[in-house]
């Protein structure tokens, strides 16, 4: 199998600093995790949270820590350094090579896509809070095969809200996933690009908050054993 990743993503409008923040690391028994954070607020004070947020999680992720134990332990610290003032929504999705699984933890409001061949289309809804406001918080934790067909989809809540204040229904990011599965559209490149198109066009390119999106999704092995890495970084 070849488990693909890809990321899209965009400052709130006129704000020269994201309050998401997207980290990655491999995880010493094999695999690979993301971290997605989003500060309160926007700008450089969000920057900053998710910032404290993501550092934490990954820290512990590299030491072998175990996800749950790790979004718990980036909860603890934010709500001990900015004493419960302030939060952050925290996502972390796994591929662990050793179980081979997949691994999502969520702390945040918006779910989290899912489509197997087995369960077909879904949602990761179950209720939890951010992390750095309540003295005791919990993610929600879901595990499942890797397997060929999988497709996974996790993005903060500017994607779900676009278009929310243009007089038109928000953004539904669902809808958008049906149809690719019925094109049988699997490349996550193609999707996370489409999703993020889709919301800035009911924004008119002027989105009212961050934007980020994160796709994983699960091919048949090509025998090629080389792992790949492509970044674009805009600068104005």
């Amino acid at each position: 199998m070849d488990v693909q990743f890809a990321v899209a993503k965009i400052s709130k409008y006129a704000s020269r600093e994201s309050g998401d923040t997207l980290e990655m690391v491999e995880r010493p028994h094999g695999g690979i995790s993301f971290v997605l954070a989003d500060g309160q607020r926007s700008g450089k004070s969000a920057k900053a949270i998710s910032n404290v947020v993501a550092r934490k999680a990954i820290q512990l992720l590299s030491e072998g820590v175990r996800d749950g134990a790790a979004a718990r332990a980036a909860h603890d610290y934010l709500y001990t350094y900015r004493g419960g003032k302030v939060s952050s929504t925290l996502n972390i999705l796994s591929a662990d090579s050793r179980s081979k699984t997949f691994v999502i933890s969520r702390n945040s409001d918006a779910p989290v896509i899912v489509y197997t061949r087995s369960k077909g289309l879904f949602l990761l809804d179950r209720p939890t809070r951010s992390v750095g406001v309540h003295p005791v918080t919990r993610p929600v934790i879901t595990e499942f095969p890797i397997e060929v067909g999988t497709i996974i989809v996790v993005y903060t809540d500017g994607l779900r809200h676009a278009g929310s204040l243009s007089g038109t229904e928000n953004y539904d990011p669902m809808a958008a996933m049906a149809q690719f599965v019925a094109d049988n559209e699997v490349s996550p490149r193609v999707i996370a690009d489409k999703l993020l198109a889709d919301a800035l066009a009911m924004e008119n390119g002027r989105p009212r908050d961050d934007i980020s999106v994160l796709v994983a999704s699960v091919l048949p092995d090509l025998g090629d054993d080389t792992r790949r890495l492509d970044v674009h970084l805009p600068l104005s």
